[in-house]
């Protein structure tokens, strides 16, 4: 049985939960409470009756618990403050408690202050059987709690992703960012070099996500592509840099990397902010680091200046690291004896 506050289209559960589960073959009871991407408060709103009918059913199912498995991602609903995280993951008869960012160090503003990630956080991981986190960082904050914490990365499975052949620049050099509307603010720690080098060499940057609001002077360069799971991958494939950037905030620090893992699925070298699990998986691909903005503008034209057989060697190695360090093949072991699934 799976918990989690999102269906499949939402990045944190599609990840952690519903690609494990259709990677393994593994078929199970799955309540995501509204099904969708997001719970932001417009949704809630919007879907009050199905919001009362979810926060009914989760209830309920603390009763049918005692003898099933329970592999919960994040947090249970949108309204709690971890009593109904805890109760679940307590009464199952084996509760595992997944998480991939640094809920211990959420700051969100009201109304959603109300309903604190980090109590979610701590009750979650004090009541779990088991718990799995993203990356060093997230672990080693859950080892202050209890001592048996696993680690096992985000991942992907590069046989899904149309490995990029074509190392020559598009005719306008493409950038690609993937991630959710929630995230694409820190698309903006980096206007000033993309808007600089634009100006002097024309660029333009694919913004896969669900979002549709103004960035401001970068909607010059900007164009949209809405994610799904039938067509990103060819998408990657047809653009030339992937870029990762992050702030140095606290909450950014138990980010897990996941774009840099797509952009090297699909063969794309690639530019990040050396933050949190960012830096070892950068390095590791042989890409490029960062950390302001003189430094993401020289890396930026590093690599469009760059011969093509040089941005095909650091493609071909960045999909070469995720196929041998983070894909579901390489873990599918651990994740199995782990969850006992």
């Amino acid at each position: 049985m799976t918990v989690a506050t999102y269906g499949a289209a939402g990045s944190s559960a599609r990840v952690r939960i519903y690609e494990w589960l259709r990677f393994l073959n593994l078929t199970a009871v799955q309540n995501d409470y509204l099904g969708g991407r997001e719970n932001g408060l417009g949704t809630l709103i919007h879907g009050l009756p199905r919001v009362i009918s979810a926060e009914s059913n989760l209830r309920r199912l603390s009763k049918q618990l005692s003898t099933s498995t329970l592999l919960m991602s994040r947090e249970a609903s949108p309204f709690s403050n971890g009593r109904l995280e805890s109760s679940l993951l307590a009464k199952a008869g084996h509760g595992i408690y997944d998480f991939d960012d640094a809920m211990f160090n959420a700051r969100p503003t009201m109304p959603k202050k109300l309903w604190s990630k980090a109590k979610v956080w701590s009750a979650a991981v004090r009541s779990a059987d088991t718990v799995i986190a993203g990356n060093d960082y997230l672990a080693e904050h859950a080892a202050k709690l209890r001592n048996d914490v696993v680690i096992i990365p985000s991942c992907v499975n590069p046989r899904e992703y149309i490995p990029k052949s074509n190392y020559s620049l598009n005719e306008i050099p493409t950038l690609i960012w993937m991630g959710s509307p929630a995230t694409e603010h820190y698309l903006q720690l980096i206007a000033e070099p993309l808007l600089s080098i634009n100006a002097q060499t024309r660029i333009r940057l694919i913004i896969v996500s669900a979002g549709c609001r103004s960035l401001g002077q970068l909607d010059q360069i900007v164009e949209r592509v809405n994610w799904s799971a039938q067509t990103f991958g060819s998408v990657l494939a047809q653009a030339d840099i992937g870029i990762m950037p992050l702030d140095k905030s606290l909450y950014a620090q138990g980010k897990c990397a996941y774009k840099l893992l797509q952009y090297g699925a699909a063969g794309l070298p690639a530019v990040g902010s050396p933050v949190g699990a960012n830096r070892a998986v950068i390095d590791s691909m042989g890409g490029h680091c960062a950390t302001n903005n003189q430094e993401w503008e020289q890396s930026l034209r590093d690599l469009i200046t760059s011969a093509v057989a040089d941005r095909a060697a650091l493609g071909m190695r960045a999909r070469d690291v995720v196929s041998r360090s983070y894909s579901f093949d390489c873990w599918a072991e651990l994740w199995r004896r782990t969850t006992g699934i």
